[in-house]
């Protein structure tokens, strides 16, 4: 990133007083509320194995990782709030040499597959219901869901061991090629029509999701045979990264089925399903209808912090590793998760990840909620949204009053600001 583009970002970071204090004095407050992030997989082991030992009287701690999800961080999001403020640029540099974080990420992983095992025992025993069967599917693959953003944090990091254990927190879910595609697609092509993880303005969920799946497969394979072309090798080369990640999925899935029987099979499919379909579920959070606007030669502009949802709601942020700091993690994407920032002019959404996901998987409630906060952020000039090309006419008329009403209100404002700034 070069300095204009750095100093641009600067300039829309929000101040806080935290980030007016001395490095020496500085203290992360939330340093020890960052051990709610491996604490899931924990949550979830603890109700599976009360499940295991009463799962007649126990039977609703199989639920627990949808209710968590959906239910429970939601209502804490909305209960406890946000939190706006950043860390000192003098304490940076500090916090990212502080093994402690890396420690809290890498801790995520073995309580997961601890986790997982013991879900498919109880979902391939036969005395097993129905019923208690799905429950313990969503509440393993929620789980895993959730450990895509801890492959998404490690994955970012140069050195080959945390990229094999980002790829191993996504063998679960059989999801290893994101720690590609994510890295090299998502980041180069983010908030454009060509981008396949950035959401389209009256695009569905469910529309977005078969277009995301198969063209971040597609683009994961391109992208990995390029690499080991200018290296001087051929796809199926010990180097490559799909096939590591792959071979670590099948590993995990037959070591899995060895012990616990066919019965685990479908199983762990239908949670792999699940946990990818929450990853998806964010990717069309995040980008929703933003786009990176095309310069004189057309080429497109330089990430900002504008091409981005954000949230600061607290709880969320604390078990997500602070994702929902997404401007900042595109502006500097190996910049460790307690480092993340908070810009002002970032869109925001009404509501944290979590409480984000259900109206995504309900495309009328999702439009009435998010369609007007697009055109809002845009000051009322549709042509600088990110459409849907099977919907743009159809939606520029129905919000062409709206919009003209958005642009002269952002207008008198310009105005009104110009003449206090000259008076």
């Amino acid at each position: 990133m070069n300095a204009k583009t750095r100093d641009n970002l600067e300039s829309h970071q929000v101040a806080s007083p935290a980030d007016a204090a001395p490095t020496g004095t500085w203290k992360d407050p939330k340093r020890y509320m960052w051990l709610m992030g491996p604490a899931l997989p924990g949550i979830g082991l603890a109700a599976l194995t009360g499940y295991a030992l009463a799962p007649k009287k126990l039977k609703a701690l199989a639920w627990t990782g949808p209710a968590l999800v959906h239910a429970i961080i939601p209502a804490l999001d909305r209960a406890i709030g946000e939190d706006q403020s950043n860390p000192p640029e003098s304490a940076v540099k500090t916090l990212e040499q502080d093994k402690y974080y890396d420690r809290i990420v890498k801790a995520f992983i073995p309580t997961q597959y601890a986790m997982t095992f013991l879900g498919a025992w109880l979902a391939s025993r036969k005395n097993t219901s129905l019923d208690d069967k799905i429950a313990l599917t969503l509440t393993v693959g929620a789980i895993n869901g959730v450990g895509i953003n801890t492959a998404h944090e490690l994955g970012h990091k140069s050195n080959k061991l945390n990229k094999l254990l980002a790829m191993a927190a996504l063998a679960p879910t059989g999801y290893t090629h994101f720690v590609v595609e994510h890295n090299f697609g998502h980041h180069k092509r983010v908030a454009t029509p060509e981008d396949p993880a950035s959401s389209r303005m009256g695009e569905s969920f469910w529309k977005f999701l078969p277009r995301t799946v198969i063209g971040g497969i597609k683009s994961s394979i391109r992208i990995e045979k390029g690499r080991l072309e200018r290296k001087g090798k051929g796809f199926w080369s010990l180097d490559n990264e799909l096939l590591q990640g792959w071979a670590m999925s099948a590993g995990f899935f037959g070591a899995t089925t060895l012990v616990c029987g066919p019965r685990a099979v479908p199983f762990l499919a239908a949670q792999a399903v699940y946990g990818a379909s929450l990853l998806e579920s964010v990717n069309y959070i995040e980008h929703y209808g933003l786009l990176r606007q095309k310069n004189k030669n057309g080429k497109y502009e330089r990430t900002q912090p504008e091409h981005s949802w954000n949230s600061n709601h607290i709880v969320t942020n604390l078990f997500l590793y602070q994702l929902q700091r997404h401007s900042d993690h595109h502006a500097h994407p190996q910049r460790s998760f307690q480092a993340l920032r908070h810009f002002e002019k970032a869109p925001q959404l009404p509501g944290g990840y979590a409480s984000m996901l259900l109206p995504a998987y309900l495309p009328q409630w999702w439009y009435e909620t998010m369609d007007k906060r697009v055109i809002d952020h845009y000051e009322g000039d549709l042509s600088k949204i990110n459409w849907d090309p099977d919907r743009k006419e159809e939606l520029m008329a129905k919000y062409a009053d709206y919009a003209a009403d958005v642009a002269a209100e952002a207008k008198a404002r310009r105005e009104k600001s110009v003449s206090e700034e000259a008076a």
